[in-house]
C-alpha cells in the first residue's frame, strides 16, 4: 500500500501522539507499504523521523509557541502527494492540513483513515477559551465522519464514535509498550540519593509534558496538602514545558527536564508513586509507562485512565480535579508500602498485554479494511448500474 499520513507534528516537539506515529511508519515500511508524512517541520526537531518527511508551510501558534500551526498544502507539497499517489490518505489532526488533505483525498477519490490523539475540546478552559467549545466539538464532529475509518485509542472512545458521532466503521489503536527498557530494575538507589532523597523517601511523580492542560495546578495542589500534613514525600517532576514555572509552589522538587531513553526509564522506576490529575488524554502514554516500571498509580478517573487501569488493582482512580481525594489516596499509599509494592507489581505484569507490533497491525488491518470496503461499495455501485441499463433495454 501507498500511504500518505498528514499530522500537526510529526517530530518537531515529542509527544505520545507522534511517538505512536512514527512507530507505525516504521512498521508500515518494515512490512514493505510506502509511506510519506507531510508535516510542519522546525530547525530544531525533537528527534529524527521515521521514514520519508516533507515539510508543510506553517506558522508558529497563539498561545502555544512550541507548536507550529499548518497552513494546509502549498502547490510544491500538492505536486509531491500527486507524484507519489497514494492509495490512502491518513490524517492525524483536525487542523488545517487535515482539513485540506481529507478535500485533497475526496477530489482524486482514494478513501480517508482518521486517528484521534487529543481531546483538543478539553484544553480551551484551561486558556480561558471556554466559550469556544461548541464551535470546536461541531468542527471535529465533521472532520471525523468525514473519514471512511476512525481510528482511536480506547473502546470507551470508538464507543463514543459509533454513538455520538455516527461513524460507522472505528478501530481500537491501542498503544505499546518497551517493557526492556521500562522496568523496575531501572530503579536507580544511587540516583535517588544523589538527588537529596532518604531511602525511605516516597517520591511522588509528575511524569509528560509541563502544560496546564495536564493537570499542574492539580497535582501541585494535592503534593502542598499531603506535605502538609507532615507526610514524608518527595516530588519528581519529568518533563518539560511552558508551566514549569509553576512548581516553584514546591520548593523541594527535583525537576529533570526532558529526559529520554535510559534517562527517562531510571527516573520513572526511581520514584515510588505516579500522580497523573490529568482529565485531557485520549490513552495515557505515561501511565502505561509507570505501569511497566512498576509503580503505583494514582489517577484522574477518566476514560483512558479506565481503559488501563483496574482499580485496586493496578493503581487507584479519583474523581478529577478533587484534590481531597487525590491527596487521600496518595496518603494511603505512602502509609502502606505493601499495598504499593503490590500495586506496582500487578501493574508491571498488566503492562504486559500492549505490544507496538500489535498496535501498528491492527491500523495497518484497518487501511486493508478500508479499501476493500471501498473496492466492494465501487462493485456494488458498477453492477447496479449496468442492472439498470439491462432494465432500460
Amino acid at each position: 500500500m501507498r500511504i500518505a499520513l498528514f499530522s500537526g507534528n510529526y517530530n518537531y516537539v515529542r509527544e505520545g501522539a507522534n511517538q505512536a506515529l512514527n512507530r507505525l511508519v516504521g512498521h508500515l515500511e518494515a512490512a514493505g507499504h510506502k509511506v510519506r508524512v507531510y508535516s510542519p517541520v522546525t530547525a530544531t526537531p525533537a528527534f529524527e523521523p521515521t521514514g520519508t518527511l516533507i515539510a508543510v508551510p506553517s506558522v508558529t501558534l497563539p498561545l502555544r509557541s512550541e507548536f507550529q500551526l499548518a497552513l494546509g498544502i502549498s502547490k510544491t507539497v500538492g505536486r509531491d502527494i500527486a507524484r507519489f499517489a497514494p492509495e490512502i490518505i491518513h490524517v492525524s489532526t483536525p487542523d488545517i492540513l487535515g482539513l485540506r488533505a481529507q478535500a485533497f483525498a475526496r477530489r482524486i477519490g482514494i478513501p480517508i483513515v482518521a486517528s484521534l490523539h487529543t481531546r483538543f475540546e478539553t484544553y480551551v478552559d484551561y486558556y480561558g477559551l471556554g466559550w469556544t467549545r461548541p464551535l470546536i466539538e461541531a468542527h471535529l464532529h465533521r472532520f471525523y465522519r468525514r473519514a471512511d475509518h476512525v481510528l482511536v485509542p480506547t473502546p470507551a472512545l470508538r464507543q463514543d464514535m459509533l454513538t455520538v458521532r455516527g461513524v460507522d466503521r472505528v478501530t481500537v489503536w491501542s498503544r505499546g509498550i518497551d517493557r526492556a527498557l521500562f522496568s523496575p530494575g531501572q530503579r536507580d538507589v544511587a540516583w535517588r540519593r544523589a538527588n537529596g532523597w532518604n531511602d525511605d523517601d516516597v517520591v511522588i511523580l509528575f511524569f509528560g509534558r509541563l502544560v496546564l492542560e495536564k493537570g499542574v495546578d492539580i497535582f501541585i495542589a494535592t503534593i502542598r496538602r499531603l506535605q502538609a500534613q507532615g507526610l514524608r514525600i518527595r516530588s519528581l517532576i519529568v518533563g518539560a514545558g511552558p508551566a514549569a514555572s509553576k512548581f516553584a509552589a514546591l520548593p523541594d522538587a527535583v525537576l529533570t527536564g526532558h529526559l529520554d531513553g535510559a534517562d527517562l526509564a531510571r527516573a520513572v522506576a526511581s520514584a515510588d508513586i505516579l500522580l497523573t490529575p490529568s482529565v485531557t488524554e485520549t490513552f495515557g502514554n505515561v501511565v502505561l509507562e509507570a505501569m511497566a516500571s512498576g509503580l503505583a498509580i494514582v489517577s484522574a478517573d477518566v476514560d483512558s485512565a479506565r481503559a488501563l487501569i483496574a482499580p485496586d488493582i493496578t493503581g487507584t482512580l479519583c474523581p478529577a480535579t478533587n484534590v481531597e481525594e487525590f491527596a487521600s489516596a496518595v496518603a494511603a499509599l505512602v502509609a502502606d508500602p505493601g499495598r504499593r509494592h503490590r500495586l506496582g507489581r500487578a501493574a508491571r505484569q498488566a503492562s504486559a498485554a500492549y505490544s507496538w507490533d500489535a498496535a501498528s497491525r491492527c491500523v495497518e488491518q484497518a487501511y486493508v479494511d478500508t479499501l476493500d470496503d471501498i473496492a466492494s461499495r465501487q462493485n456494488g455501485q458498477t453492477r447496479t448500474r449496468r442492472q439498470s441499463s439491462a432494465g432500460a433495454l
